[in-house]
């Protein structure tokens, strides 16, 4: 563990990590986007760290499921320990040169991994890379996102794509919290030995599919 990065030891022995999103009443009451704030947490229900979200008023509201965004993670002793970092580019199948791209720093300043949108005329797929961009796991959705009352699972894939070792859901939340609140509840499970670099790139993509798929007030109805 002497050789993780500072902060990342909370993940070492996690397989199972529960991202919730916290209820913005200013957002629930006038449907104005805020900055998200997001509680990480260990499969007992234990806060590891703490996410918030930080771009302009302009962003978030105008071009709000592709904006661009840093989002910074700190630990319960407010030490920030994983960056991620999303550029503004197009979120359309019809532009496969241009597609998503997300950056995961940890410590804040060294680069620990990316995550990377494949363009597919179907299914929603990533590849998540290393500091060093060579290609370590894909994440495949599911044909239709919309979950109809049940939860919404992205499954982590070895690179052949035949083996799933993992998945990122989407929680149902119930008819209130998806219309009024917008908030969004995630699960990731992979394997406890994986990479504590990549485990936080993880939580990047995490980050990028609940805005590209679920930012909308509907989705997940």
């Amino acid at each position: 563990t002497h050789n993780l990065p500072p902060g990342l030891e909370y993940l070492n022995q996690l397989d199972r990590i529960i991202i919730h999103q916290q209820v913005e009443l200013l957002e629930a009451i006038l449907g104005t986007e805020t900055s998200s704030k997001y509680e990480i947490k260990n499969h007992l229900g234990q806060r590891v760290y703490f996410a918030v979200e930080e771009n302009g008023c302009f962003d978030r509201n105008l071009c709000s499921p592709i904006r661009s965004f840093t989002i910074r993670i700190a630990d319960n002793t407010g030490r920030e320990v994983i960056t991620v970092n999303r550029p503004l580019r197009c979120n359309s199948c019809l532009f496969p040169c241009f597609l998503q791209e997300l950056e995961v720093q940890s410590p804040p300043g060294t680069i620990a991994g990316y995550v990377v949108q494949n363009w597919d005329p179907f299914l929603p797929k990533f590849t998540i890379q290393n500091e060093s961009k060579e290609d370590v796991l894909k994440i495949i959705g599911p044909y239709a996102t919309c979950g109809c009352f049940e939860d919404v699972d992205f499954e982590v894939k070895a690179l052949n794509e035949m083996s799933t070792i993992g998945k990122i859901s989407k929680y149902w939340s119930g008819f209130v919290n998806n219309v009024f609140t917008n908030t969004a509840n995630f699960g990731i499970q992979v394997p406890v030995d994986l990479d504590v670099r990549i485990k936080a790139v993880m939580i990047g993509a995490c980050f990028l599919i609940d805005l590209m798929f679920f930012e909308n007030s509907l989705d997940g109805l």
